[in-house]
């Protein structure tokens, strides 16, 4: 989970919507302005360009039209996350509030071997705070599943995230056993690319460099 920040000002058509009886909160350029914001990737999985989209409601409206409409409320989810988080998880960090440092306030590590494990922690000055275990909690829940077929979906995840981050740790290795200065330019600019925003697993790649003083030096002024 990475910070976004949503465009302003909401689109027209949520408040004309917001008056009708049977209002659609998916009007005018809702879908299109939301997956633009959210860099088409699901705010809590990471997961890039997701197959099966969801337009979620952060904080759920329970038939609150208020809620239902606000631009502010509207997050874009893919269907394994939107179904795990449903009602169950009210209370958790906003990716869209600058306050929430939500990708620093995590630790995130993926373990390949023997079997791919996700281990997703708070960090030691955020322990008590109830957003951020929350958060764990969903996390936790979604690389691994609560259901059997939750547990396929989250296993299939976990798959990608492999992928992802195999390719990544490898153009590291590359980088720095690398001796011509113009293959190591472009290994520099594939690396922080894995690192920018719109990346698949975002969070995952940063806290490998957050975790190594080495690749911190080299490419921590790389996040943006």
């Amino acid at each position: 989970m990475i910070n976004i920040k949503k465009s302003t000002p909401p689109p027209a058509c949520l408040e004309n919507e917001k008056e009708k009886a049977s209002g659609n909160y998916r009007c005018g350029d809702v879908l299109e302005r939301t997956r633009k914001d959210f860099l088409n990737k699901c705010y809590i999985c990471e997961l890039g360009f997701p197959t099966t989209v969801n337009v979620e409601h952060f904080v759920p409206h329970k038939g609150d039209k208020n809620l239902k409409f606000d631009w502010n409320n509207l997050f874009w989810s893919c269907g394994h996350c939107n179904n795990t988080k449903i009602d169950r998880y009210e209370n958790i960090l906003n990716c869209t509030n600058p306050e929430h440092d939500v990708m620093n306030w995590i630790e995130y590590e993926l373990k390949p071997f023997p079997t791919t494990t996700i281990e997703v922690h708070a960090i030691p000055d955020q322990k008590n705070n109830p957003l951020v275990q929350n958060t764990v909690r969903l996390l936790k829940d979604v690389y691994n599943g609560t259901t059997t077929l939750k547990k396929l979906e989250a296993e299939n995840l976990r798959t990608l995230l492999l992928n992802e981050c195999t390719d990544f740790q490898e153009q590291l290795e590359r980088y720095y056993n690398c001796e011509h200065e113009e293959d190591k330019a472009l290994l520099y600019r594939i690396i922080t690319k894995h690192l920018s925003k719109d990346s698949p697993f975002t969070a995952f790649k940063r806290w490998v460099i957050k975790q190594n003083p080495v690749f911190l030096r080299d490419f921590g002024n790389s996040f943006d």
